[in-house]
């Protein structure tokens, strides 16, 4: 969708980055060496993980599992109560780096596969190209315009060959300009809310996308 008077001011966006570069707690899609000292503490009292550094499925087990045992409330994620009940200090500021971020869409992204496309749709119930776009980001922490040709101003060009998955990619479809945007993936692909199949994934090198493909933005 597009929409002609840009009402997003660069401030605000400024402000929008800036904070969703650290965070409180330590979930699924994390990696570092915070995540590996929790890891190594959880296997040092006997659970089930490996301290590789990557906060995936098995160390959400082995939280909630720690949690319980505590008679915390076992949401899987590492918040300042937990990290104490396990290391015995204070958590520390958690950096938040782009592969965060590119995986947490990535994961909010797919789970809306086969949701039908709905004009001017801004929730599960029915999304627009640039609706499913903001809803999904804002899953992660990252608030977006509303409209395709508002979000093709923010962040910096990214040329096709250097695409990374959680890039911004535009089209020129019903109207000139940016007026459709879906999620970059990985090897060619990404996820959009079409109108002929809702969200899918669909491939930049296919006739009529790549026909229509006018460029790519990184926010990250």
């Amino acid at each position: 969708m597009r929409k002609g008077f840009r009402v997003f001011l660069a401030s605000m966006i400024s402000a929008c980055w800036f904070s969703t570069a650290s965070a409180s707690s330590l979930g699924i899609g994390d990696q570092g060496n915070e995540v590996a000292e929790v890891q190594a503490a959880l296997a040092g009292l006997g659970y089930d993980v490996v301290a590789d550094g990557d906060f995936g499925p098995g160390t959400v087990a082995a939280v909630q599992d720690f949690q319980t045992a505590r008679g915390m409330e076992a949401d899987g994620s590492v918040g300042p109560a937990t990290y104490t009940a396990l290391l015995g200090k204070d958590m520390p500021e958690v950096s938040r780096g782009s592969n965060y971020y590119a995986r947490r869409i990535v994961q909010t992204a797919m789970e809306y596969l086969g949701t039908p496309y709905v004009f001017g749709g801004t929730s599960p119930g029915g999304f627009d190209c640039s609706g499913y776009v903001r809803y999904v980001f804002a899953h992660a922490g990252i608030s977006l315009p509303r409209m395709a040709d508002e979000q093709y101003e923010l962040g910096r060009p990214v040329s096709e060959d250097s695409l990374r998955t959680g890039d911004l990619v535009f089209f020129s479809t019903y109207d000139y300009g940016a007026s459709h945007v879906g999620i970059y993936l990985s090897d060619g692909h990404f996820i959009n809310a079409s109108t002929s199949r809702g969200v899918a994934i669909d491939s930049l090198d296919s006739e009529y996308w790549g026909s229509c493909y006018i460029g790519a933005r990184r926010i990250m």
